[in-house]
């Protein structure tokens, strides 16, 4: 390859930053991207490179892509040269002024709306130091389309054009999307040759596993209804596009800055609702669908994560609640000890594994940084970190994707208004239409329901010093401990800003519930009300496995429980045959000595008569049976009586 193509190639290299880019849409484009190569250009003249020159300029990538990512994985994409983990703002503008491409992708993550809208405001100001020119796209959603008028009142079916993105009236969740849309390309007003925006409303995106027609396609897969739902008429025109279509629209935008600066990104396909579902129904279904009422769509399972917060005095129950909650929700459980415990882990991990040939040299780096931050703290605070690194570790936590997606129970923290301001704040930004639409508080990890939990002094004193000692212990319990927490804790509940006060100023109503009991019964009761005020489980209903797993393990409990009761029946009827055979024994025992005892009496009674008939009377009738027996007469009897009569002793 001749030295010039190498130096073409080089220069046509563009580094381009893409927000999420473990997320289904922006992992496509950044992937699509990736695989572009360096083209055959047209040259002043008018001539086109030869074809070995075009040959070789081909072998060289036209991007460099970079991107950050919203949870640390082990299949990290090869498509992205660099990935991003939780950088502040501070670490994350170097990132994008290094680049010559910044992509926001907001189509499919209404949390990337505050990021984003800094971002185009933080390389606006920053103009003046790029070292070349930069282009900013923002992948925006046709929702900011949905409530516009339509073209031609006489012809509902005309669709919206590029040229009249300024008519456009946005759906009443998306008032921020369009909001942003709007600084975008105003940003893009002040210095194009230096500072380029893009707005890319795209619609629907589908393929490569896409998710908008993930319950229609799951219905169908499943086989169990005789009819895919339609919700509504389904007459409806649904603007889509193709994930590989919208990336080669972003990759247009890059290569030729088309005008105008806003640009929808649709299909020309103008497919209803009705068309879409028929063709899932007829490929993957029965075929056949049912028209439903449009408010029957809300019925469906909902798989938006559940946010709860716990609170509530030492030793009230927090975490049995709590526990119970994510048994039944199938959320995850976050306390102090745990979240801390497994953060240490995994940066220790993080340092241990380092490859130093590797490019996440930095990666090992930051994270033995803040290891020492973190361990630092904690000798320095008794085994405590301080507020600041306790609030980052919680917070990197609750962002993380399983949180993210099924969602998680604050086992309860925060315990101050500036831990839970902190925790789930966010930032706020001027609009050219005056103050912004962007929440001051981060919706993404803000707990949906809080629960506060409590009961008198004196029950709470009771149940400590019931408690066994191994809890007393693993909880901190002992006495003058526990009376210091709950001292400190009923001082915080009653300062003018607590914990409460935060949740109230945001509109969350907690629920209050007190504890009296810690019978079955009021624990069962606690629940019902927790289960009444969150609604139904939001996530999917068990795999095959996990119901075959179910099933095998509920087998093996009865079992068990059978087996259980069958040994103490068999203990019950051993232990009383002993008692049976102990009793007949002492009966045995009773009766032999009272026999013995009547024996010992009639003999004792017997003795006197025996005595005297041996000597006054059985002498005479012995000698005279001896005669009777001599002399063998007719009438022994007779004789007998006789005999006794002549020779009695005591005749004188």
């Amino acid at each position: 390859m001749s030295e010039s193509g190498i130096e073409k190639g080089k220069r046509s290299l563009r580094r381009v930053f893409i927000n999420n880019t473990d997320s289904y849409s922006s992992k496509y484009i950044a992937k699509f991207l990736s695989e572009c190569v360096v083209g055959a250009p047209v040259d002043p003249d008018g001539e086109t490179e030869t074809e070995e020159e075009e040959r070789m300029n081909s072998n060289f990538p036209a991007f460099q892509v970079v991107g950050s990512i919203s949870d640390q994985s082990d299949e990290n994409g090869p498509y992205v040269l660099e990935e991003y983990l939780h950088l502040d703002r501070d670490e994350l503008l170097p990132k994008l002024m290094n680049c010559d491409v910044v992509i926001y992708n907001i189509s499919q993550h209404a949390d990337q709306v505050e990021e984003a809208f800094w971002a185009v405001s933080a390389l606006h100001s920053k103009m003046d130091t790029f070292r070349g020119p930069k282009l900013f796209i923002l992948i925006s959603t046709v929702m900011t389309w949905a409530c516009s008028k339509p073209v031609d009142p006489d012809d509902l079916e005309l669709p919206f054009t590029d040229e009249i993105f300024w008519r456009r009236r946005a759906h009443p969740s998306f008032k921020q999307h369009i909001d942003l849309e709007k600084r975008v390309v105003k940003m893009g007003k002040t210095n194009r040759t230096l500072f380029s925006t893009y707005v890319v409303a795209s619609g629907l995106q589908y393929g490569m596993g896409e998710q908008v027609f993930h319950f229609f396609f799951k219905t169908s897969w499943l086989g169990q209804e005789r009819e895919i739902p339609v919700f509504g008429d389904g007459k409806n025109i649904v603007p889509t596009i193709h994930i590989s279509d919208l990336a080669s629209v972003i990759q247009s935008v890059i290569e030729h800055r088309p005008k105008p600066y806003y640009l929808l990104a649709v299909d020309y396909s103008s497919n209803t609702m009705e068309d879409i579902v028929k063709t899932i129904a007829s490929a993957l279904g029965p075929g056949k669908i049912k028209k439903k009422l449009f408010e029957e769509a809300f019925l469906t399972r909902d798989l938006s994560p559940i946010r709860l917060c716990v609170l509530g005095p030492p030793a009230v129950g927090k975490s049995t609640v709590t526990k119970q909650i994510c048994e039944h929700y199938k959320l995850h459980h976050i306390t102090l000890k745990e979240t801390i415990s497994e953060t240490i882990t995994q940066l220790e991990d993080t340092v241990m594994n380092a490859d130093p040939e590797a490019d996440n040299e930095d990666s090992a780096a930051e994270a033995q940084e803040q290891l020492n931050s973190l361990k630092d703290s904690m000798e320095q605070n008794g085994g405590l970190l301080d507020d600041q690194l306790l609030v980052k570790v919680i917070k990197d936590k609750l962002m993380s994707n399983p949180c993210r997606n099924q969602g998680f129970v604050l086992d309860g923290f925060p315990k101050t208004y500036d831990q839970a301001k902190e925790l789930f704040s966010g930032e706020e930004h001027e609009s050219e239409d005056g103050p912004s639409q962007i929440s001051s508080y981060s919706k993404k990890i803000t707990p949906e329901f809080v629960m506060c939990l409590d009961a008198s002094d004196a029950f709470l004193k009771d149940r400590v010093m019931n408690l066994p000692e191994r809890l007393v212990q693993e909880h901190s319990y002992e006495q003058e401990h526990f009376l210091q927490r709950l001292a400190r804790y009923r001082e915080k509940n009653t300062e003018d800003e607590t914990v409460i006060n935060y949740f109230d100023e945001l509109d969350i109503t907690p629920l209050y519930l007190e504890i009296t009991s810690s019978d079955e019964p009021d624990c069962l009761l606690l629940m019902q009300k927790i289960c009444d005020t969150v609604g139904k489980p939001r996530n999917y209903g068990p795999s095959s496995q996990e119901v075959e797993e179910e099933a095998r393990r509920k087998t093996e409990e009865k079992m068990r429980k059978e087996a259980q009761e069958r040994a103490q029946e068999e203990q019950k009827e051993e232990e009383e045959a002993r008692q049976r055979a102990a009793r007949w024994e002492e009966w045995t025992k009773g009766l032999e000595e009272v026999r013995r005892q009547e024996e010992e009496l009639l003999e004792a009674q017997s003795v006197p008569m025996r005595n005297y008939l041996m000597e006054q009377v059985m002498p005479t009738v012995t000698q005279g049976l001896i005669e009777c027996c001599m002399a063998h007469p007719q009438d022994p009897v007779d004789f007998l009586a006789e005999y006794l009569f002549k020779n009695n002793p005591f005749d004188y």
